[in-house]
């Protein structure tokens, strides 16, 4: 088991900053590398790049990573998300009637991306987990939606809306990305005010802020590794058989040597050779 809270309370600043992930609660009129880049200048950091794009007038978590940790947002940025928003409805309708046809969006559905969007316009097949009313007052309604990552949630609503006689989304706000939840996100104007904080002496607000890239963790199993190779490890060299405690059945898995994050590997199974490095943190 990982101890990220003791790798984020006794790591130094700069080598938490060398390689963390900045849950970001992301304004609305920016677009995401607006905010990306704004980190990497506030922190003086040589590079940033987030979790998952959000559109200038969404809001909500926005994970940004910083120097090496953007060599993992591959990992993190394909997981489901969960936003709350309002929509209005064109006409009249029965709140049973209007749940009724939110469930048929539940499960497979196919959704073609919007005329304004960086990907092929052609359906893709996407997963939605959750889709109902919060709370309705008159054409108004609030909404949470749970979905699979690439789901439009605008178009959503206006395939919704060609059910029940239209529908527009009118706001949204993204709550959750994979493990980053907004219950843990701070506003960039926080973070400004907790790094001034730090540099008058106060570490432990940065601290909170600061999380360590070894959540990896959590997105990816890990296994433990011997220490009798570890230069040769950090130079690239394949992992064996012998290099790990216990073996790794799945095709990608991160390599810790106690607390210590090693990379990230793929399954290969090439005799004595067990794994190759995708990333290795060295």
């Amino acid at each position: 088991m990982i101890n990220l809270s003791k790798i984020q309370s006794s790591k130094p600043i700069q080598e938490l900053l060398e390689f963390c992930i900045i849950n970001v609660d992301k304004p609305a009129g920016y677009t995401s590398f607006d905010v990306a880049d704004k980190i990497r200048r506030i922190f003086g950091a040589r590079k940033s790049g987030h979790f998952g794009t959000l559109d200038p007038m969404v809001t909500g978590v926005l994970p940004v990573a910083l120097n090496r940790a953007c060599k993992l947002s591959g990992y993190f940025m394909h997981k489901d998300k969960i936003y709350i928003g309002k929509m209005h409805i064109h006409k009249e309708i029965n709140i049973e009637k209007l749940k009724e046809e939110m469930k048929k969006f539940i499960g497979k559905i196919k959704q073609m991306p919007p005329v304004k969007s960086a990907v092929k316009r052609q359906l893709r097949e996407r997963r939605v987990n959750k889709f109902e009313i919060l709370e309705i007052n008159g054409k108004t309604a609030d909404f949470i939606a749970d979905v699979e990552a690439g789901t439009y949630i605008r178009k959503l609503v206006s395939d919704l809306g060609d059910k029940i006689g239209g529908a527009h989304m009118t706001e949204l706000r993204r709550i959750k990305a994979g493990i980053f939840d907004i219950k843990n996100s701070s506003a960039v104007s926080n973070i400004e005010n907790v790094l001034d904080k730090c540099k008058e002496g106060n570490e432990e607000l940065l601290r909170d802020i600061l999380i360590p890239a070894e959540i990896i963790s959590e997105i990816l199993p890990a296994y433990q590794i011997k220490p009798d190779n570890l230069k040769q490890v950090l130079t690239g060299k394949p992992l064996t058989k012998q290099d790990f405690i216990k073996i790794p059945k799945e095709e990608i898995f991160c390599a810790f040597l106690e607390n210590r994050f090693i990379g990230v590997y793929r399954n290969v199974d090439e005799g004595d050779v067990l794994a190759r490095a995708e990333f290795v943190l060295n």
